[in-house]
């Protein structure tokens, strides 16, 4: 019998996808138009809020770089109130590093409602506008599906995907160990919520 401790795949799996997810890198013309994409959607939510638009309009020109490990993205104001990638040479007046390098921690941060880590540098006005926005700005999923699907369709969707987003909260909630396995010291795992006799 090995003296090497019992180690359940599971437990080995956040460290697998967090080493394979660190070393993936699409080709730059994906990331170009990722980075196209998200400025399309940010623009389709802020048409919405004519008070952000405002708020961008008084910071046109000043690029905002947004980093997360290797990937980034900047973005600048323009004079209608809405955002565009900047010359590739801009340099940004602010500049927005998420902290939390592991995908999958950030993942859970995120979908358990916390906000991740941010080291923010740079202008400080402009910072407090990106802050306001963050904080604001709301995308409506439910009225954006109703002129697709209809208002009953969209809110049906909406109420499923709401119970998925839970559901997945609850899992996260749980810990590591996931479907109630709880990782301890000793090597066996032992199950959690298990009816008592």
């Amino acid at each position: 019998m090995s003296d090497a401790p019992n180690v359940s795949p599971s437990s080995r799996m956040p460290g697998f996808l967090q080493a394979l997810l660190s070393k993936a890198r699409p080709p730059e013309w994906v990331v170009d138009e990722m980075q196209n994409r998200v400025i399309l959607f940010l623009n389709h939510v802020l048409m919405a809020e004519p008070q952000a638009q405002a708020r961008l309009r008084r910071q046109m020109g000043k690029p905002v770089r947004v980093q997360w490990g290797d990937f980034h993205l900047t973005l600048a104001a323009t004079a209608a109130g809405l955002l565009e990638r900047p010359h590739a040479s801009a340099k940004a007046d602010l500049s927005v590093t998420l902290t939390q390098t592991s995908p999958i921690a950030l993942a859970q941060s995120v979908i358990a409602g916390n906000r991740p880590g941010v080291d923010i540098q740079g202008d400080v006005q402009l910072a407090a506008e990106v802050a306001w926005l963050v904080d604001n700005v709301r995308w409506d999923l439910e009225e954006d599906l109703s002129r697709i699907v209809g208002d009953g369709a969209a809110h049906t969707l909406v109420r499923f995907a709401s119970a998925a987003a839970q559901a997945i909260k609850g899992f996260v909630d749980r810990g590591p160990g996931g479907f109630g396995v709880q990782i301890s010291k000793d090597p066996s795992p032992t199950r959690t919520n298990e009816p008592t006799a």
